[in-house]
């Protein structure tokens, strides 16, 4: 894996060998069943959804929902939400394991479903993984949600710590003749361009708060890495609420990523 700073858009892009097969190869290492499991019912999209929905208000989907977890999470939590993904073996495997699932394979850039549908959309880590940009699938949020309907969406962000090393120089200098989009993994944005970019496609910021303080610091600073990635995997309960307090402690300064809640307006 490769990363590089893009100075005149202030963010990061990450390249590695990618393969058309590459994100069913991604989800296939994990077992569903045991995600499923493991899915808290206090998590952050359980949290903040009831923060803003009710169940009565109308269904939820998830652009890009990979195994599944927050689909069954939610609507273990009594919302009615969907989900796609581009992955078609993963949706089949979780169709044959958790059939009363909505789970289908689309692009969420082109979605079969019709205008002012769905009262919420989550997109968790979604919108940084496509080289020419994410207006289209902004575009195709704002389309299918009621008025007033909310969008909740998580991506990686400029982090103080990432800032800081940008200003160092530690991140080598981006060319866009040096790299082929084949083998474009992701960005890591600067906030303020994705509040700017989708206030002007019609949605308002409601919300926004950094978190996954432990991997923006074990992906930042290598000779923490390990012991970082122990904790980060960990189901061991004492570990999990070690994690959780080390989040709270570095979401300010390392977060990987960032949520935003925002509303469609007009």
């Amino acid at each position: 894996m490769e990363i590089l700073y893009d100075r005149s858009q202030k963010r990061l892009l990450c390249f590695k060998n990618i393969e058309d097969t590459f994100w069913d190869q991604t989800w296939a290492k994990r077992d569903i069943k045991t995600t499923f499991r493991n899915v808290s019912r206090f998590n952050i999209v359980n949290r903040t959804t009831k923060k803003y929905l009710n169940p009565e208000d109308g269904p939820i989907l998830e652009g890009g929902c990979g195994l599944g977890q927050y689909v069954y999470s939610l609507n273990e939590a009594g919302y009615e939400c969907s989900g796609i993904d581009i992955a078609e073996k993963t949706v089949a495997k979780i169709k044959d394991t958790y059939p009363h699932l909505k789970i289908d394979v689309m692009d969420v850039r082109k979605l079969d479903y019709p205008d002012n549908f769905f009262a919420g959309y989550w997109s968790l880590g979604v919108i940084e993984h496509f080289y020419e940009g994410y207006d289209t699938i902004v575009c195709e949020m704002f389309r299918v949600l009621k008025e007033n309907g909310y969008l909740f969406m998580t991506v990686p962000v400029m982090s103080p710590l990432r800032k800081f090393k940008a200003r160092l120089g530690l991140y080598p200098e981006w060319n866009n003749q040096d790299k082929s989009s084949s083998n474009f993994y992701q960005f890591t944005f600067n906030s303020k361009d994705i509040i700017f970019n989708l206030k002007r496609r019609g949605f308002k910021l409601i919300e926004t708060r950094p978190y996954d303080g432990i991997k923006g610091l074990k992906d930042e600073v290598m000779i923490l890495k390990r012991y970082l990635q122990y904790i980060y995997d960990s189901q061991h309960f004492s570990i999990k609420l070690l994690k959780k307090t080390l989040d709270i402690l570095l979401k300010h300064f390392a977060n990987h990523m960032r949520l935003f809640v925002m509303q469609k307006v007009s």
